[in-house]
């Protein structure tokens, strides 16, 4: 157990999905596919949890995620007046910026993270302890960008 994954216990009777969202251009996907899929096949031979979160003396340029979240878990992000998302920017390096308003025909809101990848690294794996932790309320109606309504999802309780 790595000294990042204090705390969490597992077991075989644990097995958590968490499904994130991004909105991404075309030619952004283009970039992650690759040439014949190269960059993704790389991406999922490299265990990314073992990566140095400090990245040592390496420069790299500064990345920006759109990630997708259920605007019921908006408010766990932000924390009482800022509090979390501020904590989060602090800890991790990282920008975060929730869109206050919702995307078109849906119940989600954008989250924008930028910075360094270290810090967009560490920035998402805090949102996703946020998220987890504080499961959507209600129906979820996903952002569809080329469709006119979403389609409904449940939550876990429903």
């Amino acid at each position: 157990m790595s000294s990042s994954d204090a705390g969490l216990e597992e077991g075989p009777e644990l097995s958590i999905t968490l499904t994130l969202r991004m909105l991404m251009h075309g030619k952004e996907v283009g970039s992650i596919i690759g040439k014949k899929g190269e960059t993704v096949k790389r991406i999922r031979e490299q265990d990314l949890c073992a990566a140095p979160a400090n990245g040592g003396s390496v420069s790299r340029p500064p990345v920006t995620l759109r990630l997708v979240i259920p605007a019921s878990q908006c408010g766990s992000l932000i924390g009482k007046a800022g509090t979390k998302i501020k904590e989060i920017r602090e800890t991790t390096g990282a920008q975060v910026q929730v869109a206050g308003d919702l995307l078109p025909n849906s119940t989600e809101r954008a989250v924008t993270v930028s910075g360094v990848p270290d810090a967009i690294i560490l920035c998402v794996r805090q949102i996703c302890a946020v998220i987890l932790e504080s499961p959507p309320k209600g129906a979820t109606i996903p952002y569809h960008p080329s469709l006119s309504l979403g389609t409904v999802l449940l939550s876990a309780n429903q």
